[in-house]
């Protein structure tokens, strides 16, 4: 005895509706990723040219320290104080311990400033810390 299904023969394709709204949310989320880390690299600061070095792997969540020749810090578009900075870093290390931290100086900066930085990151216990260059006049690579 055969017996009929009550949703019928016929039979079902894939829902593409779904599909494409994960393919647009994704997109969004990587072009706005995209956008914020171009925006802490578009700050005004030169930074020193360096003939040897190594560009690391970016990690997700770093920290990008701008300190510009005239000593202001600026992180994530807003300008901080020492103090300001010390709470913003102990915060963050408390919920990572290892917080990298990408530390871009002005080459007209005095070297007192990003020593400034470097005592703060000591007292927060940041201790993974990389220094932004750029590659030597005359060469096509990007800065690091």
């Amino acid at each position: 005895m055969k017996f009929q299904s009550q949703f019928g023969s016929e039979r079902t394709g894939i829902q593409l509706a779904p599909m494409i709204d994960i393919v647009f949310l994704l997109l969004i989320f990587f072009i706005v990723l995209w956008n914020y880390a171009r925006f802490e690299t578009e700050i005004d600061i030169s930074v020193p040219a360096a003939t040897s070095g190594e560009t690391p792997k970016r990690t997700i969540g770093e920290i990008v320290v701008n300190v510009h020749k005239d000593g202001k810090i600026i992180i994530e578009g807003v300008s901080r104080s020492e103090p300001e900075l010390l709470k913003m870093f102990n915060d963050i290390v408390a919920a990572y311990p290892d917080q990298a931290l990408i530390l871009r100086g002005d080459r007209e900066a005095s070297f007192d400033h990003i020593v400034k930085v470097l005592n703060v990151c000591k007292q927060a216990n940041i201790w993974n810390i990389s220094f932004a260059t750029a590659p030597p006049e005359g060469t096509n690579n990007q800065p690091q």
